[in-house]
């Protein structure tokens, strides 16, 4: 969990590592994009669970900072969220904050058509446009 204060609280940002074992995308609809599944299991996405932020304090500015920052900590290469399909303001939100849609997942023991977003932090070049490269070099230790 990540907090910023002036006076008062001004948001908060928290997430967890997803876990190596790509448990996290079950239930993705069609084939998990490889080099989503290759940052995975380097053990370099970290899943954004909630972004809260007031309204008055450039919410938009501080919520990318907040997740960025909190995305670095874990040096992660990916930031994951999963929003509701009926969540579009949330996914209007992180859209504009620079996440990607990149497809849905269908848990039975969850709400249906989850949206998966996606925010690339690698470098983006020629043949990683996304920001989406994976390096080798990268394994984290277990």
């Amino acid at each position: 969990m990540l907090v910023a204060e002036a006076e008062t609280l001004s948001g908060c940002v928290y997430g967890f590592p997803v876990q190596r074992d790509g448990s996290w995308w079950e239930g993705f609809d069609g084939p998990l994009p490889q080099n989503i599944e290759q940052l995975t299991a380097s053990g370099h996405v970290f899943a954004i669970k909630e972004t809260l932020v007031h309204p008055h304090d450039h919410p938009r500015e501080l919520a990318r900072r907040l997740q960025e920052q909190l995305l670095g900590d874990h040096e992660a290469s990916l930031g994951a969220a999963l929003v509701e399909g009926s969540g579009r303001k949330a996914a209007a939100a992180l859209r504009s904050w620079g996440w990607q849609e990149v497809g849905r997942i269908d848990r039975p023991a969850g709400p249906a058509g989850l949206r998966v977003l996606v925010l690339p932090l690698g470098e983006r070049s020629a043949a990683h446009p996304d920001g989406l490269a994976h390096n080798d070099q990268t394994q984290r230790p277990e």
